[in-house]
């Protein structure tokens, strides 16, 4: 939802401007030629005309108004279901809210994946529900990595007080080559 926030935010924006631009050239257009009835760029004496004849009640005036309310509604909506994706840590006291981003935890917890010895390389995604590692083992490393990995990281999140603990999955991989 924040992508498309991200990208609804300036068009939107750009079309308020590109109104505005249109606007200023009309008012503009009006003062230079008062006598030219015709607008500048938008025909807005034929516009208002048509305005002046339809009624509330003709057929596209609440085609017109539902479309507008539905696409207000649907901002709206990506406005408030684009929140940040911060995960939450018990505060000191009740009244205080602590949070940590995904960024910081992930890293938190690559360097203690990255700190075992038969690891060589790991990658590590993390949100608030779920924290992935990706590790790649040396070749003499046993089977029984993920499962240590997996305690490494479970340990860390003893560590952290978070709200609400996510998932871990760790996948391990060989890497090929000397040490």
């Amino acid at each position: 939802m924040r992508v498309l926030l991200r990208v609804l935010a300036p068009l939107l924006g750009l079309a308020v401007a590109l109104v505005g631009v249109l606007v200023l050239l009309e008012v503009v257009a009006a003062s230079v030629r008062p006598d030219d009835g015709d607008g500048l760029v938008v025909p807005w004496p034929d516009w208002y005309a048509t305005l002046g004849r339809t009624a509330w009640s003709d057929v596209p005036v609440p085609g017109i108004a539902i479309g507008a309310a539905v696409l207000g509604l649907l901002l709206v909506l990506v406005g408030l279901l684009a929140r940040r994706p911060d995960i939450a840590v018990e505060g000191p006291a009740p009244e205080i809210t602590v949070t940590t981003s995904p960024r910081v935890l992930a890293r938190l917890v690559g360097r203690r994946v990255r700190a075992a010895d038969e690891v060589a390389a790991a990658s590590v995604t993390a949100s608030r529900r779920r924290v992935s590692v990706a590790a790649e083992a040396w070749n003499d490393a046993g089977p029984a990595l993920a499962d240590r990995v997996r305690t490494r990281v479970e340990d860390l999140l003893d560590e952290v007080p978070l709200r609400r603990r996510p998932r871990v999955t760790v996948t391990v991989q060989d890497r090929k080559g000397p040490r």
